[in-house]
């Protein structure tokens, strides 16, 4: 097993529509404004830019973010990160009722030498980091949304 490989999914059900969503989600420029743990995100073009975030651990991350798909038909937005980070995240919305369940997947190796190091001891601290970063993500995207 390679204890620097991690992937990732997180499921928010979302009182609003998939039109709603999808415009919010695709400008990442804006992500700082309703995400506490995005702290910038800074355009190199149209299709990447930088992103640095950091959660409830002493340490950001920072990684540069390229579109790789956008697709408002199938409710898909994906990216390829490197930097800190390397691999891939994507978000596909459905449809859920009247609302939206928003999957957001992420695979990705730790190339951050400080985290490379503490790979083994600090997964499972890690992962419950990324885990409550989601949860602050959802709760911002709902009173962003004002559906909270």
């Amino acid at each position: 097993m390679d204890w620097t490989h991690y992937r990732f999914r997180a499921r928010w059900p979302l009182p609003v529509s998939p039109a709603v969503v999808y415009p919010v989600l695709e400008r990442a420029e804006e992500y700082p404004r309703w995400w506490p743990q995005v702290r910038e995100v800074d355009r190199i073009d149209d299709t990447t830019g930088v992103i640095r975030i950091r959660a409830s651990l002493p340490y950001a991350l920072t990684f540069t973010a390229r579109e790789v798909r956008r697709d408002p038909g199938a409710g898909v937005l994906e990216i390829a990160m490197t930097g800190d980070l390397e691999g891939w995240a994507r978000w596909t919305l459905t449809a859920d009722g009247p609302g939206t369940l928003a999957c957001y997947d992420q695979e990705v190796d730790l190339n951050r030498a400080l985290l490379r190091w503490f790979a083994v001891p600090g997964r499972p601290v890690f992962r419950l980091n990324h885990a409550l970063m989601m949860r602050a993500g959802r709760r911002g995207l709902l009173a962003h949304l004002g559906a909270d």
